[in-house]
Order: structure tokens, then sequence, then C-alpha cells
């Protein structure tokens, strides 16, 4: 078995251990269930809804992946703003309410975030997030979903990418190194300038600043948004003339280290920018001017913002090691599975990755399990011709293992809480209704309580 071919059944083994089990989708189910009865029993938030975002919207988790939670409060159908001051009055009343009910572990109320968070520990060693009014983040979620749908190697390299950084401690903003959602950037921009492409640049997806269209009426904002990605989306799979890149996992995977293992020196004069999809030089980027951080990772839905403001130099130092040493180890002639397990993944995942049998029988390619996968064919509000438009679209010849990725139209992700009251659902009325049929839903993914239902 050659190099390569040891890498690609090492990366798929891996995959199989990580993806998320049926089991691990019901635990946050339970965990958003528990935590709308906490936010139901506080007064000052009656009628806030509680709405994931992050990678579980994002399907870009693993079984060890965190929970993001926002609470959104009710302000009629406009999107509300809060104030810092405010949002931590809130997750205070939320801490004493957690402390209360019990069962929460590790509890932390980090105030001086640009984003208020309180974090905790809570059944089944799920590590969650909370903010408020965090809806640029559902958002983003959103359209990071939309972006795996194009391509599903995305979806494999963040698990992969997120699995490795962890191993070699650069996957923690609190120590100076990089957070998962500038980790995810970082594929999203490999993808857009390996050749030929796999990603355009993202303004071609989106071509202002997301973040700043999230005014006014929400339904309406949201409504614009999805049905921009969409429109543009569709457009790019059905040109026939694009470009097809047939390179395998492994070869991704080889060259997303090699890209970056100069990242230290190359971040004093250039930033990444997956909005244009290329290296952008500092000094004659008016967005970035002046220059107070270690590395620019711009935010392509919130520009400027830079998604790795919390890398340190001493650190970054570290992160380029650690690319580094891991391509020399990949590129060594003599190399067997188990020195590349050790590289990629923590202790306590490769005793997972040992045991695990080289079998999809738990779970789907694009990391859903079985149960839900016609769940998730949801369409955003599409005007008519847009819609025809999809349906008629023209997608290339993918190999085989991406093709039921990028085939799929480009819908928004369901919340959680949709999920799981739709299988509710179904369980309730299979005996009535016979086989089980694709259920179509509006796209206003809010999570309301008992009382406003």
């Amino acid at each position: 078995m050659n190099g390569y071919s040891l890498l690609e059944h090492t990366l798929q083994n891996i995959l199989h251990s990580i993806n998320p089990l049926e089991e691990d989708w019901s635990k946050r189910f339970q965990l958003i269930h528990e935590l709308r009865a906490v936010v139901e029993s506080i007064e000052i938030l009656r009628g806030a809804t509680v709405e994931p975002f992050g990678s579980f919207v994002s399907n870009l988790f693993t079984r060890w992946g965190d929970l993001d939670i926002s609470i959104e409060l009710p302000n009629g159908s406009h999107i509300s703003a809060a104030g810092k001051k405010y949002k931590l009055s809130l997750l205070g009343g939320v801490l004493k309410a957690l402390k209360a009910k019990g069962g929460c572990r590790k509890l932390q109320f980090i105030t001086n975030a640009r984003v208020p968070i309180l974090k905790f520990q809570g059944n089944y060693n799920i590590s969650c997030d909370i903010s408020i009014n965090n809806l640029s983040g559902q958002m983003k979620s959103k359209i990071l979903y939309w972006i795996n749908m194009i391509d599903g190697r995305f979806r494999d390299m963040v698990l992969l990418v997120k699995e490795w950084a962890k191993a070699h401690n650069i996957n923690d903003s609190k120590t100076g190194t990089l957070n998962s959602y500038s980790l995810s950037l970082l594929v999203v921009f490999h993808f857009q300038t390996c050749v030929p492409a796999i990603l355009p640049p993202l303004k071609e997806i989106y071509p202002g600043s997301m973040v700043d269209d999230l005014t006014g009426v929400r339904a309406s904002a949201e409504k614009f948004i999805e049905e921009t990605c969409a429109m543009n989306i569709n457009r790019l799979l059905s040109n026939k003339s694009r470009a097809i890149n047939r390179s395998s996992l492994s070869e991704l995977f080889i060259s997303f280290i090699a890209k970056f293992c100069d990242i230290s020196s190359r971040a004093s004069a250039q930033g990444i920018s997956p909005f244009t999809g290329q290296w952008e030089d500092i000094e004659s980027n008016m967005r970035w001017l002046p220059k107070t951080y270690t590395i620019f990772v711009e935010d392509p839905f919130e520009q400027p913002l830079n998604s790795a403001r919390g890398v340190s130099t001493k650190q970054l130092t570290r992160i380029e090691e650690a690319f580094r040493s891991t391509h020399f180890m990949l590129c060594s002639s003599n190399q067997n599975e188990n020195e590349i397990i050790s590289t990629l993944v923590k202790p306590h995942v490769s005793k997972v990755v040992a045991r695990t049998p080289g079998n999809q029988n738990n779970y789907t390619r694009n990391g859903l399990p079985p149960q839900l996968q016609a769940q998730r064919a949801i369409k955003p509000p599409l005007q008519a011709h847009h819609q025809r438009q999809a349906q008629r679209a023209i997608h290339p010849p993918l190999r085989a293992q991406h093709q039921s990725q990028s085939q799929r139209p480009i819908n928004p992700p369901l919340q959680a809480h949709q999920l799981q009251d739709k299988r509710m659902n179904r369980n309730q009325n299979s005996t009535a209704q016979g086989p089980t049929q694709t259920i179509r839903v509006q796209t206003q993914t809010v999570w309301r309580p008992k009382s406003d239902r």
C-alpha cells in the first residue's frame, strides 16, 4: 500500500470513528429541550426562543463536538438588539437557574469576550456555550451547511482538520490558538485556492457583508439571504464549463497541510480572505488597516472582522510547527498507520479508531443518522423563477463518492427542534399513515416556548 493509499485508508477510518451516531444527535436534542425548560422558568426571559447554531446546525460536528445555543429575545417580528450589559445580566440569570436545576458541571461565565458566553458541561458530557441574540452565528452556520452541499469533501476535511488541530493543541482561542470557525474558514480557503478550485470566492455566494443585512423584519432578512445564496449556488452547480477537481481526500489533506507550512512568516505581510478567495496584502487592504493582529483570517460574512483575532505571536509559531511536522511525517517514506493516527487525532480518539470496523452502518456519508436523512430536505423560499432554475440545474459529472452530495438541492438546515419534533410526529403517526414520506415545512426555524405555541 503506497503512501497516499495508506493515508486515504486511515482518513476514512478516522471519519468512521468521529462521525456522530444517532445517539449523539439524540443527546443534543435532549440537552436543547432541557435548556428550553430552564429559559421558560426565568421570568425576564419569558417569550425568548432557544435556538442551536454552530457546528451542530452546519453539520460539521463530531461525536465529541460542543453545542452552541443562542437565546433570542422577543421583539415582535423584528430582529432584536440588546447591549452587552443587558446580555450579561440575562446570562447571569441563566447561570443562577442552571445552578438551581443542578446537574451542570464546569460552569464558566466569560464576561470579557466580544460576545459574552456562559459555558457549562451538561448531561452526556456535552459542553455547551450559551449566548444572547446570536442571530449572526445562526446564519453563518446555515451558509457553511449550504457550502457543504456543493462538495461533500468539505465536511470531511473540516472534521479531519479540527481533530488534527486538537491533537496538536492548536484549536483553543483561550490559549491563543485557532478557534474552530477559523479552522473551517482555512478549509474553505484551501478549497478556493487548490487547482482546479472546488469552491468559489464566497462573494460569489453572498456578495455583501451578511451580518450588515440582518436588520428589520427577521423573516424578510433571512429569506433574502437564503434566496441569494440558493440562487448563486445553483448557478455554480449548473455551470457546465466549471472545471472539476477530482483530488482524493488524502491529496487534499496533504496539500492543505503544505499550504500553511509557512503561515507564521506569511501572516506578517498577507491575510487570508475567503471572501475574495485569495491571499491579500495587508498594507494595500484598507479594510484591514491598521494591522493589529498576529494573523488575519477574514470572516467572509462579517467583513472586516478577523476570525483569528485571538491568536498570539508565540502560538502562531507553534501553529506553523504543527503544520511543518505533520507535513514531514505525511511525506515520509516509512510511515505506518499507527504513526499517522497518533499525528492526526488525540489518544482517546485513536482508541476509538482502533476498534471501529470499516463500515458505515451507523451513519451515512454526510454524517446524518439514516432516520434523519429525508428530514433535512427543506427548500428555501425561492421565487418561482429561481426554483425552476434549481430544478433544471445540470450538475457536473463528479465521481460517485462526491456526486450524491453535489446533486442535493441547496437547502437551509433544519434547526434541531424541527428535526426532533418531526421525528416525534413520525413515530406517533406511522401506524395511521403507513410508510414515512418526506415532509416539507416552512423555513421559519424558531424554537418557541410552549406558552407561545
